[in-house]
């Protein structure tokens, strides 16, 4: 078995899918990794729009080019009626809480031999008015997922890492 790390060192962002679907036991496996990620207060305001649908599919990739043709693709959200408040400055958790959420599953993912990639490039208002997603709903990520195509490689740049004594202050 695979350590943490040798987990997370392995995961890249694929950006190249097969369409081969995902069996239903992976992705409720990547979908638990979700609904059990923390979140401030445990309030859980991650809300989660499972798209396999083509007509759905076809929408996503009117907000964004990066669906990669992933057969499966996580709309992450927050509530915003129930993101916890920091009472200093009014800040909502929700964009925090919905990024856990989004790092929980895509090593998920990685586990059940599954790639993803985390999109933050799409038009949030786009997806919201063509997906008809509720007001109080607001769109993190798109997590696109499936099994990497044969000619999926890490992009050039991944492997480059800054040392610890760089990051470190």
């Amino acid at each position: 078995m695979k350590t943490f790390l040798e987990l997370m060192k392995e995961r890249y962002s694929v950006r190249s899918f097969k369409t081969q679907p995902i069996p239903e036991e992976k992705l409720a496996y990547v979908l638990e990794a979700g609904r059990i990620a923390p979140t401030a207060c445990n309030n859980q305001p991650q809300r989660i729009k499972v798209i396999t649908d083509a007509a759905d599919l076809a929408k996503v990739d009117k907000c964004t080019p990066c669906r990669f043709n992933a057969p499966v693709v996580l709309l992450v959200c927050y509530d915003k009626t129930v993101c916890w408040q920091r009472s200093f400055d009014g800040a909502s958790s929700g964009p925090v809480d919905a990024s856990i959420v989004t790092t929980h599953m895509m090593l998920a993912a990685q586990e059940a031999e599954l790639g993803s990639c985390w999109v933050m490039y799409f038009d949030p208002a786009k997806i919201v008015k063509l997906l008809a997603l509720p007001e109080n709903l607001v769109p993190v990520s798109i997590l696109p997922i499936g099994y990497p195509a044969d000619d999926a490689v890490p992009a050039d740049l991944h492997n480059q890492r800054a040392a610890l004594e760089e990051i470190l202050f």
